[in-house]
């Protein structure tokens, strides 16, 4: 595991905290952003921080290759969305970002060679920029559709734009 991971993981375990449980929150229960919905044969209770990590760098960080997008805080940003919001919605704001700042790329949830060459083309600044407000806006449809959710809007908000 390389700096970059770490690095980046840290920043979703501060956002994700402890073991939850909370009944209003669709992800149901989870520990370290770990759900037992994705993970139903996993004891989420008794999750270690290192089982953790391990995880997130084998299912998410090398699977979706968040580590070959070049600048770290663009990587950091997406993988952290991908935890909060699942890989799919987080890919298609980071491809709807690229579109936004006029770049010719396919919106289909899929984060490959192309969706990753495009970002690694993008000014990271502008690009962050346009992925914090699609991820900000993307909360407030949750909270305008689902009123349970509105709980959680302001921490979603921070993570949005950290």
């Amino acid at each position: 595991m390389d700096d970059k991971f770490m690095k980046a993981v840290e920043v979703v375990l501060r956002h994700e905290g402890g073991y939850v449980n909370d009944l209003n929150d669709p992800g149901g229960e989870t520990k370290f952003g770990i759900s037992k919905r994705s993970y139903p044969d996993l004891d989420i209770k008794n999750l270690t921080r290192e089982q953790a990590i391990e995880i997130y760098y084998n299912d998410w960080w090398q699977r979706y290759g968040y580590g070959r997008l070049q600048d770290d805080t663009v990587a950091t940003k997406v993988f952290d969305l991908a935890v909060n919001m699942g890989p799919a919605t987080a890919h298609r704001l980071l491809q709807e970002a690229l579109v936004f700042l006029g770049y010719d790329i396919a919106v289909d949830g899929i984060i490959g060679p192309q969706t990753i060459g495009t970002a690694n083309k993008a000014d990271p600044e502008r690009l962050l920029q346009v992925l914090r407000w699609l991820a900000a806006h993307h909360y407030y449809r949750i909270a305008a559709q689902r009123t349970q959710s509105q709980a959680f809007l302001m921490g979603w908000l921070r993570r949005a734009y950290s």
